[in-house]
């Protein structure tokens, strides 16, 4: 009837334009009057269904923003009231001269320290060695392992381990997320920057002939591939290629099809991961012969009990025109250490360079070399991997030019170098601007030992959440027992059933959740381990919440895809995830790269945790504050309608030591290297209360660590919205 009055209107005109036709004009004008009287109802209910209001009530969404506006202004007034509380600012200032609890451990924590040697930094304890490697070459080891042998460091002489301090800061808080103990971190250790980072140049460090080291001679690289190969009996010595794209899949031949259709596609074109493998590959020392491969596997024949072990390479992403700080070297150093040289090549260290412009010319010798002299430091030109975006373009071509840029597809170049390098397990996503406060090799074990127990029952609930132990109680009782509860039978067992995808993980081995005692997954690696909960990003107000391409058909919408995500995006990933997200990008299926991960894990029902890593808060919050606001969504997830990831909510971090929007990190790493920073650190600070000293942690954003002027005061000036 709406569309017949429309009609009339415009009848209505052209009758109007007729001189000779004003009565009949006027009857024409009385009749539209008449029918959208007799049609209010119907034209009210045209204008409900496209979204505007018909009556005084405000609509859904209003009714929405002005709740998070409210919940908003509440979290400021509580936030502001804690400042004049106890506890604000006990996160900063603890020193060597104010430890407490420094023989309160467990035996297994215990047995990883030395005996105490002389330091002149405090008059009242002494740093020792701390030791948190396996008893390599042990009876126990050995009955497992092939034998582990040491390697040479930068000094030219056999690695050695850091120093501690027992104990902790006297009235350090508790951490407001996660715990120590489940992760079975000791707690009461405190890392002083001397003996953390003096071998990694923060003190003069001589090599085995007594001279200073000039770092630049230093070949990472080199050092790295020796060290592996010396230990080689203890890998394994053929890679297995991605199951998830072999010729006879429909990937494959999709794929194939869309190049064949391509205006750009050149039929001799060499294909991009052989490009990219030969420069990529280009500082490896030459693989051993079949025959030294073959010797190797028979040596594990000869006893069925030894197991070879994983490996794992750590991506840390850099990019061209970025400024590396003295710090940065040192921390780069200590990775490569304690990661790579101490574990006789458990782990490799790769610095993971992103050419910003795609103009410069990369994928030839001279220009490879060119690129490597201009941006990346001479010590670390060995272990630089070089990328951009038109490789990724090549590699990726069904996504859209959007997902494949490095803020939506961040994981592409990823994907890529496990797609080449197959002898790596796992590789971990590491941010440049995090810093470890602690042994990396003690943290990054744990949290992959926490992964491995993790039972799959009720895996992806208890990941959406924050643990607050103040609140929550003992993590696998408590925590488990309370989550349960608030979902029900609400809860994800298997992947979900989604038209437009086929998983590849394992089926649940009983039909219910309920039938399982927590045995399904326990011993079985994490395909994922994120650092903060995965959250459901839906209704969550989160910014790039919506950013899909693909996974979707003509009776699947795009927006029914169940997703979930995890703010930054520093994680490890196993091979078969990677595979995975390799071969549903070859498809074109993609999300934003906070979601990829995730996203793809939850589909194809793979393993994924969030390892509660301990987060500090700069002021006393309780733990029923803690919930309220970061556990805010349905049911106590941290996903959905009143998320702390939304945009304008993301202020409920300012005061945590892990977000991309926090004040913390940096001030807590800037005291710790001895910069003044708010009134405290700096040399007159610490001759008055010693030196910084911190337990183990993990900290984020940490931009550009140097020297400070008097009166410095870090500041965020990021947006919350």
């Amino acid at each position: 009837m709406l569309m017949k009055a429309m009609l009339v209107k415009s009848q209505a005109r052209r009758v109007l334009g007729r001189p000779r036709g004003l009565l009949p004009a006027l009857l024409v004008v009385l009749l539209v009057c008449w029918l959208g009287l007799v049609n209010q109802d119907r034209i009210q209910q045209r204008v409900r269904f496209l979204g505007r209001p018909q009556s005084n009530e405000r609509d859904p969404d209003e009714r929405r923003d002005l709740e998070l506006q409210a919940q908003k202004k509440i979290f400021e007034t509580e936030r502001d009231l804690l400042e004049r509380q106890a506890g604000y600012g006990a996160l900063y200032g603890g020193t060597i001269e104010n430890l407490v609890d420094q023989d309160v451990r467990r035996p297994s924590e215990a047995e990883q320290l030395g005996q105490a040697l002389n330091d002149t930094a405090s008059d009242k304890t002494q740093p020792v060695i701390f030791d948190p490697y396996p008893q390599y070459n042990s009876r126990d080891w050995r009955a497992r392992h092939a034998a582990y042998v040491p390697c040479l460091g930068a000094t030219g002489r056999v690695v050695e381990d850091i120093r501690v301090y027992k104990g902790r800061p006297a009235n350090f808080p508790d951490p407001g997320f996660g715990s120590y103990n489940i992760l079975g971190l000791d707690r009461n250790l405190c890392f002083e920057r001397d003996t953390r980072m003096g071998q990694y140049g923060l003190s003069p460090v001589l090599d085995k002939h007594g001279l200073e080291i000039d770092w630049d001679n230093v070949s990472w690289g080199k050092l790295q591939h020796e060290c592996r190969d010396a230990n080689r009996a203890r890998y394994a010595p053929t890679n297995p290629k991605n199951p998830y794209i072999t010729p006879d899949t429909d990937v494959s031949a999709d794929l194939k099809r869309d190049i064949d259709d391509s205006e750009d596609y050149d039929d001799g074109e060499e294909p991009i991961l052989t490009t990219v493998a030969r420069f990529w590959r280009r500082m490896a020392q030459p693989s051993r012969r079949k025959s030294e491969r073959m010797t190797a596997a028979s040596k594990r024949d000869k006893n069925a009990t030894i197991e070879y072990e994983p490996r794992t390479a750590l991506l840390l992403r850099a990019f061209t025109g970025k400024t590396y700080t003295e710090n940065d070297k040192m921390v780069i150093r200590s990775l490569i250490t304690e990661l790579s040289l101490r574990s006789g090549g458990e782990f490799e260290v790769f610095l993971f360079v992103h050419v910003r412009d795609n103009e410069q010319d990369i994928w030839s010798d001279a220009g490879y070399e060119k690129a490597l002299e201009e941006h990346v430091p001479e010590e670390f030109r060995s272990i630089a991997i070089l990328w951009n975006e038109v490789a990724v373009d090549h590699m990726y071509p069904r996504l859209t030019p959007k997902a494949r840029k490095v803020h939506n597809g961040q994981f592409c170049p990823v994907q890529m170098f496990m797609q080449e390098f197959r002898e790596f397990d796992y590789v971990w996503n590491w941010e440049m601007d995090s810093r470890v406060v602690g042994h990396h090799y003690d943290v990054l074990t744990k949290l992959g030992e926490f992964g491995k127990n993790q039972p799959r029952r009720g895996i992806w609930e208890r990941s959406d959440r924050y643990y607050i132990p103040s609140y929550h109680g003992s993590y696998d009782l408590q925590f488990r027992a309370t989550v349960e509860r608030a979902v029900g039978s609400d809860t994800i067992w298997g992947p979900p059933s989604i038209p437009v995808v086929k998983p590849v993980g394992p089926k649940p081995p009983v039909a219910t959740p309920e039938e399982d005692d927590y045995k399904w997954g326990v011993g079985e690696e994490a395909d994922l381990i994120e650092l903060a909960p995965m959250f459901d990003v839906v209704n969550s107000g989160w910014v790039m919440r919506n950013q899909v391409w693909g996974y979707r058909s003509q009776n699947f919408p795009w927006g029914r895809l169940p997703r979930r995500a995890t703010i930054i995006t520093q994680s490890r990933i196993s091979r078969r995830l990677i595979d995975v997200m390799h071969a549903e990008d070859l498809r074109g299926n993609h999300v934003a790269s906070e979601m990829v991960a995730q996203t793809t894990a939850l589909l194809h029902g793979l393993k994924a945790v969030h390892a509660p890593m301990p987060v500090f808060f700069d002021r006393a919050w309780s733990g029923a504050s803690l919930a309220k606001w970061f556990n805010g969504g349905p049911n106590g997830q941290s996903g959905s309608f009143g998320s702390a990831m939304g945009w304008g909510q993301e202020g409920r971090y300012l005061g945590s030591t892990w977000y991309y929007r926090a004040r913390p990190p940096q001030r807590l790493y800037n005291n710790w290297m001895g910069y003044e920073d708010t009134e405290i650190g700096g040399d007159e600070w610490e001759a008055m209360h010693g030196r910084p000293c911190l337990p183990a942690m993990i900290l984020h954003p940490i931009k550009e660590v140097k020297p400070t002027e008097k009166g410095y005061a870090t500041d965020i000036n990021l947006p919350f919205g």
